[in-house]
């Protein structure tokens, strides 16, 4: 990441805040996209259009041929317990407590904090803050790069094994209609963004560390991407990425989460918590949960118009992820 210049820290207001973390993580994912020199689009357009499973009539059917490689749709998708099995600010913790950077007392923290996020299957607004203030208190002198490395082994050691894999096949299957694909999440931008390449997505969104000459400050620039704030840096994004967020689709387990789920014209529902799955009963939007062998909540289907078909087939992306294996 690059470095920030030292803002003036005046007392912002909660709007302020969100604001700003929405432009800082757009501007950090933008800009770590250009750098890698990476193509608008990362998947092969199929001009014949996606199958999918229509669960309403219960049979097939295709994505129409303008869908494949619009370049103004994207997916959007939540980390923690979405895409991947808990919560990565915790195994990121846990991979800083093994090098050394903090105490048992701080581990035992994580530990319960991560059981209970398992256990709920939600997050607790009062563990993600400790978690927030533990982690800025750690990193508050340490190099940006030293962190990066971290995350990398991090992410092979822990988290490659515990990606969902019908969420990770409903990814592949919008970069294969052609539509670029990026991780939304509160965990670090560092942390984010390894996650995002190593499933081959365009890129991430991720709560933005001040830096200062590529050492870290221990402060945040805005607030965690959490929330309203995770809907205003796919906002942000948009804007500097020419997308039309009505042709857009986002996932998510968490009700933290219905801001961003409500900004594109296409929301989805993997694993929710009870109240993500009320609320998306009473909007008619589709919900999808691997947790269990379970079929998903029959909720109602909305008008795909060539993108959201592609993310709700849910059983052509678990043939499509088998395939690949």
């Amino acid at each position: 990441m690059a470095a920030l210049r030292r803002p003036t820290h005046r007392k912002r207001s909660v709007t302020e805040r969100t604001v700003l973390a929405g432009e800082a993580a757009a501007d950090a994912a933008h800009s770590a996209v250009a750098a890698d020199g990476s193509a608008p689009v990362t998947g092969p357009a199929r001009r014949r259009g996606l199958p999918f499973l229509d669960r309403e009539k219960g049979g097939r059917a295709e994505l129409p041929p303008a869908a494949a490689g619009d370049p103004q749709a994207a997916a959007f998708f939540d980390c923690d317990n979405t895409l991947l099995q808990g919560a990565a600010i915790f195994y990121l913790g846990l991979g800083l407590y093994k090098r050394q950077y903090f105490t048992h007392r701080d581990v035992a923290r994580f530990v319960w904090q991560q059981a209970w996020f398992r256990l709920h299957g939600a997050e607790d607004p009062g563990h993600m803050a400790e978690a927030q203030d533990t982690a800025l208190g750690i990193v508050a002198g340490k190099r940006v790069d030293d962190l990066e490395v971290i995350c990398e082994e991090v992410f092979e050691d822990v988290m490659a094994g515990k990606i969902w894999p019908g969420t990770r096949a409903l990814v592949q299957m919008h970069l294969d209609a052609g539509q670029r694909t990026w991780l939304v999440t509160a965990a670090p931008q560092e942390a984010a963004r390894i996650i995002a390449r190593r499933l081959g997505m365009t890129g991430a969104l991720g709560t933005v560390a001040e830096a200062v000459d590529g050492v870290y400050t221990g402060r945040l620039v805005g607030e965690p991407l959490h929330g309203p704030a995770k809907a205003a840096a796919v906002r942000a994004l948009a804007r500097r990425e020419g997308l039309e967020l009505e042709r857009c689709a986002a996932y998510s387990d968490s009700s933290n989460d219905i801001p961003m789920l409500s900004l594109v014209g296409h929301p989805y529902v993997i694993n929710p918590d009870t109240a993500l799955r009320r609320h998306a009963r009473a909007e008619g939007w589709r919900v999808r949960d691997f947790r269990t062998g379970r079929k998903a909540a029959k909720v109602g289907i909305p008008a795909a118009a060539g993108l959201g078909a592609a993310a709700g087939g849910t059983a052509a992306a678990m043939a499509l992820y088998r395939k690949r294996r």
